[in-house]
């Protein structure tokens, strides 16, 4: 007995176009409901530009703080740098007036103690500043996003009606 030859391929499978019919027509009266009456409804052009200048208001607000954070770092460097020449400056003078051997290790152990405290504090204050300045920036920006979720809350509570 001859058997049947009969072709089965993955590749030539069609879709299932009732499924994507009903799939569109779902779509279509999704968006149907948006319209009433035949009239499209009005969007608030005014509300999405207030909302858009008070967003850029705050991200400006957020970069200024930002700004004045690391101009604050910047300039405090200057003044650490200036202060660490003056004292180096001053160490060298003294460790050349020493007198025994003795005496020079026991000032540069005390210079060495004293730098390196003067430098942990010293950075220790410059990461106070920037995570002021970061923490403000964030503030600020957490605050607009607050209120822009409560704009959007309300034009659609607006919408609705």
């Amino acid at each position: 007995m001859a058997k049947a030859n009969t072709i089965e391929n993955d590749f030539v499978k069609l879709p299932d176009f009732t499924q994507v019919q009903a799939d569109f027509n779902k779509w279509v009266n999704d968006c149907s409901k948006f319209f009433v009456n035949g009239r499209v409804p009005s969007l608030d052009l005014d509300g999405i530009f207030t909302a858009q200048r008070k967003n850029v208001e705050a991200l400006t607000a957020a970069n200024q703080v930002a700004f004045e954070g690391v101009k604050a770092v910047a300039q405090r460097q200057a003044e650490i740098a200036r202060t660490v020449v003056e004292d180096l400056t001053k160490a060298t003078k003294e460790l050349g007036s020493a007198g025994t051997p003795e005496e020079k290790l026991l000032k540069q152990t005390e210079l060495a103690k004293s730098g390196f405290e003067a430098a942990i504090t010293n950075m220790r204050e410059l990461n106070e500043t920037l995570q002021r300045a970061n923490s403000e920036a964030a503030s600020l920006i957490n605050k607009r996003v607050a209120a822009s979720f409560d704009e959007l809350k309300d034009a659609f509570a607006k919408a609705k009606k």
